[in-house]
């Protein structure tokens, strides 16, 4: 019967013991948790955990029941018991602690039961290491488990406390793992979203530049105006990153990509039963913005009812979740963008006109590719480089090719010059794009003044059509400057070339620029 209730104990001890060990992380918690079990199953008068510090190379007591830390000493591998069970890995068992007076040292027993009392040490280990001791004194009273069961018994809790703390260390590791990754990866996004590295040489863009500069450094709201492909995603994560508010969130939302049913529970979220199928709290947008910026991507198509909700949140910082009554407060920088004519949507009822004065604190504006073609080169030249890395190339682009895609207008803007180039370097069989690797809709896309081998008679040499081509595009730009009396800017626009084209047909074709008036 004694047997049979100390295997059902011993069960017991065994099941809370394993619960606490993976109810927290925090290790010294449970391990006085588990102490303190073994003291009610086993009537323990004393009890410690000693831990091997890897840095020290000692054994420190982390927990202990019954004796007074200022007893506590530190342990070498092989000293004393707990060193010998830590250097060995097995148990050593004192039957009567009387055979050693240094283990009653912070301890008080009782003279007239001193000889009932049993000192166990076994190790705490996992598969591969040793990571320190469990030592316990207890009483050998009547009805009490033998010193082999207890034995048993504990190395199977120094087990038990053994994977814990594999695993403790394990979870700290990954934590820490994930912690320089983190770190890592916001300096990168930091790094790449430096306003230095936005590309853009025309006067236009240097202002914008200065711009964005100067609102990113204020908590200014911020309006990004511009077609489509302009970039506006990028200015906006330019201006969060180079903000006091860059350690923060950057959370996005583009208002079109969310049905109007469900817009208003992803900006500010719900509450579980708010409506069919939520079934749990949700928190929206500016909430997982606090402390950070919220990006509204094409606010311009917001139904008038967000509107007026979003009105009151950049009036008040406030908002109601979806089903809820209290009111949360965030701290939230709000950059919009849109590609649509705010000011004729207002005029047609579809824009609120309080909301739109609200957004446009600090407008930033984006000219699209066709009114700033000086800055098409060094686009080209950023995504060539960008994609040559990625796809292992070292590709080029051959002077006729180059001539066409700075003619083309580029409606799609940026982000068609990316897409452009990043189809020419994984297409493009050779280490020198021509004029046939480029897309269909660029080749086929003609500008005025603009001359190709297609506009041309076929002559039986490609060298001859060749020498053709450019002996025609060198008398019509010596007659346009002679027209001109030499003055660039008119003659490039009285062939239909911007003053840039002619610059590079000029320097292509090395025409001599001296005039005819002048001394030689």
């Amino acid at each position: 019967m004694k047997d049979s209730t100390n295997r059902s104990l011993e069960l017991t001890t065994i099941y809370e013991v394993s619960k606490i060990l993976t109810s927290t992380l925090n290790l010294n918690q449970s391990l006085n948790s588990v102490v303190n079990v073994l003291d009610k199953f086993l009537s323990m008068r004393y009890g410690t955990i000693v831990l091997e510090d890897k840095e020290s190379k000692t054994l420190n007591t982390v927990v202990s029941l019954g004796v007074d830390k200022k007893s506590h000493v530190k342990f070498k591998s092989g000293e004393g018991i707990i060193g010998k069970v830590f250097k060995s890995g097995s148990p050593i068992v004192i039957t009567d602690i009387r055979e050693e007076p240094a283990l009653w040292k912070g301890m008080t027993l009782d003279d007239d039961t001193i000889a009932r009392f049993s000192m166990l040490c076994v190790p705490i280990k996992t598969p591969t290491r040793i990571k320190g001791t469990l030592s316990i004194v207890y009483c050998r009273k009547e009805g009490a488990m033998s010193i082999n069961e207890a034995i048993s018994f504990l190395v199977m809790i120094g087990s038990l406390i053994g994977q814990a703390i594999e695993i403790n260390k394990k979870i700290k590791e990954e934590k820490e793992k994930l912690r320089e990754e983190n770190t890592h990866l916001h300096q990168a996004l930091t790094s790449r979203h430096q306003l230095d590295n936005m590309v853009g040489q025309s006067e236009i863009m240097i202002q914008t530049f200065q711009t964005i500069k100067r609102v990113s450094a204020s908590t200014a709201t911020v309006l990004i105006r511009g077609e489509s492909g302009t970039g506006k995603e990028l200015v906006a994560k330019g201006i969060h990153y180079n903000s006091l508010r860059a350690d923060g969130p950057f959370i996005k939302l583009n208002c079109t990509a969310i049905p109007d049913s469900l817009l208003e529970s992803e900006l500010f979220g719900h509450i579980k039963g708010a409506f069919t199928g939520a079934f749990e709290d949700k928190k929206g947008r500016f909430e997982l913005a606090d402390k950070g910026t919220i990006f509204l991507d094409e606010v311009g198509d917001l139904p008038i009812s967000t509107q007026l909700k979003l009105l009151r949140v950049l009036q008040e910082r406030s908002f109601d979740k979806l089903g809820g009554s209290e009111s949360i407060s965030v701290d939230v920088r709000i950059v919009a963008a849109t590609n649509r004519d705010l000011e004729s949507a207002i005029q047609k009822g579809g824009f609120r006109e309080d909301l739109f004065y609200r957004l446009n604190v600090v407008p930033v504006f984006l000219p699209p590719i066709r009114s700033r073609s000086e800055d098409i080169p060094p686009l080209i030249d950023y995504f060539l480089k960008k994609y040559n890395a990625e796809n292992s190339r070292k590709l080029k682009i051959s002077d006729e090719a180059m001539e066409c895609l700075l003619n083309y207008d580029w409606p799609g803007n940026v982000r068609q010059i990316e897409n452009c180039i990043e189809r020419v370097v994984i297409m493009c069989e050779k280490d020198i794009a021509t004029y046939r690797d480029l897309p269909h809709e660029i080749k086929n896309a003609k500008k005025l003044g603009v001359i190709d081998e297609e506009d041309l008679i076929t002559t039986n040499s490609n060298e001859s059509l060749t020498n053709s081509i450019e002996e025609i595009e060198i008398v019509r730009i010596t007659d346009a400057l002679i027209k001109c009396g030499w003055v660039k800017s008119r003659a490039a626009k009285l062939i239909g070339l911007t003053t840039r084209q002619l610059d590079y047909r000029i320097s292509k074709y090395s025409i001599s620029l001296d005039k005819p008036w002048q001394d030689t």
